[in-house]
């Protein structure tokens, strides 16, 4: 959400007159788009500014603003530890960018809102410009803000409740997207499968009589059904809102991608009540049983905390089984950082001793490692569909690209391919995080050029 917001700014800027710099020493304005979910964000932000402020003493008009999460949470600390900074502004504003920038130009400027305001829908990220890197991908933000209470999560005190975008201007977003030639949509939201639930409760107080129930799964049939949009994805579901009319969606949908997203955080049935998560591991494994039985060749994915304060071993050990019975294909997996102003952060008396949370760090990796090797490995001999995203950072001899499960597959070809074009690739060789194939034959998006078989290379 945050990579969002950042192709909104600067969509912003360049609509404001200004052109991309080739690096921050030559550049007239820098943003800095923050995160707050991990105190590693607030490290690099200050210690950025401080590199930045020798740049600034060489250039005084140089204009520096530090947007998003972390600017709603520290608001003027930022200015008292870098008064070298010219603008603040948090995630509720985002839509005013390059009108504080300019206003900078007179004094530093410092807005922070405390909430969304509910009718201004023109405010959403998806309503403004957009600088996108991937001319055939895009994100769009469904919802802002979380209602959840999880006691490790700022998120919701920075972003505020839910908001959800009605969806006619979601399936108008989407319409234009796929008429700029854009063939993959990723929906954003901090709990994607609760959207519409606060537009139901609008329409109930407005006297319609109506089901207080998401609208999420009526949104991906909807968006699903454009023309041009061949993969449709979304992040973050929540395990306790993960409904069997999604999981129906996914299976009958043909642009659903076969990937879900399903954050665990931990295994223990004490830490998850402990962190407010709203469901069991046992009850957690059932939903996620029912979406592989439902979705041919699924794909899961997952987040997982270690060291949460009052984590035991048992509990750990607990997390460690479900990870192993749940089978993942991949997994984020965090230590702990305490957030000033979430519940979970005043535990000290209970926070777990770091040597101990780096051995469980550790452990946990090779479990998921394990599972994700293995899932990789059953793909060998498989013929894939991937759509290219273009060379790989490691060798530059090979293109890269996506499968529809999200999984990165690596092959070689002589040929010049454009990001977004679809190719066909037999897996060869498989690792822990990719795969390894040859190319079978390309396919460039109809608004290219017809169907052109070519010989694998």
């Amino acid at each position: 959400m945050n990579e969002h917001d950042t192709e909104r700014i600067a969509g912003l800027l360049e609509a404001d007159g200004m052109v991309l710099a080739d690096d921050m020493e030559s550049a007239d304005t820098i943003v800095l788009n923050t995160c707050c979910i991990r105190e590693n964000a607030d490290n690099k932000l200050y210690g950025q500014l401080g590199h930045l402020k020798q740049v600034k003493q060489a250039r005084p008009d140089l204009q520096i603003a530090v947007a998003g999460c972390l600017a709603q949470k520290d608001r003027d600390l930022i200015r008292e530890r870098a008064a070298h900074v010219d603008v603040v502004f948090g995630t509720h504003n985002v839509h005013r960018a390059a009108e504080l920038i300019g206003l900078a130009v007179y004094s530093p400027v410092v807005e922070i809102l405390e909430q969304a305001v509910e009718d201004d829908h023109n405010s959403f990220p998806s309503a403004l410009p957009v600088r996108r890197e991937a001319p055939y991908a895009a994100w769009m933000t469904i919802q802002v803000g979380c209602d959840n209470s999880c006691a490790f999560c700022i998120v919701p005190a920075v972003r505020g409740a839910e908001i959800s975008q009605p969806i006619s201007k979601l399936l108008d977003e989407a319409a234009q997207l796929a008429a700029s030639g854009v063939t993959e949509i990723t929906l954003l939201g901090q709990n994607v499968n609760s959207y519409g639930r606060d537009l139901q409760r609008q329409r109930r107080q407005n006297g319609d009589k109506v089901a207080l129930r998401p609208l999420f799964d009526e949104l991906l049939r909807k968006i699903g059904a454009i023309e041009g949009i061949k993969r449709l994805r979304f992040t973050s579901p929540h395990p306790k809102d993960l409904r069997p009319e999604t999981i129906d969606a996914m299976t009958q949908v043909p642009a659903v991608c076969e990937h879900l997203h399903l954050p665990l955080q931990s295994g223990s049935d004490k830490v998850l009540a402990a962190m407010h998560r709203g469901y069991t591991a046992e009850r957690y494994l059932e939903r996620l049983q029912a979406a592989r039985r439902a979705v041919e060749d699924l794909a899961v994915s997952t987040d997982i905390i270690v060291g949460f304060p009052g984590e035991t071993e048992k509990d750990f050990e607990q997390t460690l089984q479900v990870a192993a019975e749940a089978r993942y294909d991949s997994a984020f997996t965090f230590v702990f950082s305490p957030r000033s102003g979430t519940e979970a952060a005043e535990m000290v008396d209970r926070y777990c001793c770091p040597a101990e949370v780096n051995d469980r760090f550790e452990r946990l990796r090779v479990v998921v490692e394990h599972s994700s090797r293995q899932a990789n490995q059953a793909r060998i001999g498989m013929r894939e569909e991937v759509v290219v995203e273009g060379k790989s950072k490691k060798n530059a001899d090979l293109q890269t690209g996506r499968t529809r499960q999200n999984r990165l597959v690596h092959f070689a070809t002589s040929q010049h391919l454009r990001p977004g074009t679809f190719a066909t690739v037999d897996v060869t060789e498989a690792g822990a995080h990719h795969l390894k194939g040859d190319l079978v034959e390309v396919t460039a998006p109809a608004r290219w050029r017809a169907k052109i078989p070519v010989a694998a290379s």
